[in-house]
């Protein structure tokens, strides 16, 4: 992965993306949803690029356009009132402003969910986990395989039956059976292989006391400058929040936290934790470059 927030230590990754989907989900500022979408989808953008996620653009801006049509629809609350609708109800503005910031913390939330999956692999939540909770490290990335692995198995029996399928197993009832058969398969070839992981895991000392974890990761110093960067930057933020510098609401009419200097600077943080990634990924273009001249 040619990503350089990517490879960073399992835990600047996880403090990352804790805090800003806490900041996409949490925080409802105009200003801070369009930070967190911008940010969520140029992140998403550069993995997808690099062939280590995928972006659904269209599937994401549907539910974002869904979700900002369907509030001003069922909710009329709201002081001002723009028109009004076939069915009689008002439309007002405080709705449709509703509409769009619901819509875009929905799609801040997609959108850092797949970045997430992109660089949160299963083994660095295990690496994260394992010492910690070496129980819920193993559940999660048990869970987080199953899907993909029984897609793959299925994709796989499907082949063999297309392989060997006669002109009579077209007809009348025969597909049934062969899905029958097949989903039959599937859970046959999860059992076997749940039976011979546990064999392994415990032929291998999973459990015993003194055991120890391996980690391809170590706390190095940009690790750490950036682990201080990101608790300095989220709890600005979370300071402001608390303050009411990022306050807004939506009813019964909009109406914002004051404007001024304290306010601005919260969202200039915000702004720095949420392009993490990218100016990372800058600075080390830049210092290869610098070292390729010197060189």
């Amino acid at each position: 992965m040619d990503d350089a927030f990517s490879r960073c230590h399992p835990l600047v990754c996880a403090l990352y993306f804790a805090l800003v989907l806490a900041g996409t989900v949490c925080l409802t500022h105009p200003a801070l949803l369009a930070v967190s979408v911008l940010s969520g989808a140029l992140y998403a953008r550069r993995l997808a690029r690099l062939g280590t996620g995928r972006l659904p653009a269209g599937a994401i801006g549907a539910v974002m356009v869904l979700t900002a049509l369907a509030n001003p629809a069922f909710t009329h609350a709201g002081v001002t009132i723009l028109t009004y609708l076939p069915s009689g109800n008002p439309l007002t503005l405080e709705s449709v402003a509703y509409g769009l910031a619901a819509a875009a913390m929905l799609g801040g939330a997609l959108l850092w969910g797949i970045c997430w999956s992109a660089v949160m692999t299963a083994d660095k939540l295990t690496e994260l986990l394992g010492r910690a909770a070496p129980a819920l490290s193993l559940m999660v990335t048990m869970t987080l395989r199953l899907v993909p692995r029984l897609g793959r198995r299925l994709r796989a029996i499907r082949e063999a039956q297309r392989c060997i399928r006669r002109e009579e197993d077209r007809r009348g009832a025969a597909p049934l059976r062969q899905a029958v058969a097949a989903l039959s398969i599937l859970l046959t070839w999860s059992l076997e292989s749940a039976a011979v992981t546990a064999d392994s895991m415990k032929s291998r000392g999973y459990g015993l006391p003194g055991r120890t974890s391996f980690a391809l990761h170590r706390l190095e110093g940009r690790d750490r400058a950036l682990l201080a960067f990101l608790g300095l930057c989220g709890g600005y933020v979370l300071a402001g929040a608390l303050a009411g510098g990022l306050a807004w609401r939506y009813y019964p009419s909009l109406r914002g936290g004051a404007a001024g200097p304290f306010p601005v600077s919260f969202f200039l943080a915000y702004l720095a934790l949420a392009l993490t990634p990218v100016w990372l990924d800058v600075w080390e273009r830049q210092a290869l470059r610098r070292r390729k001249r010197a060189a």
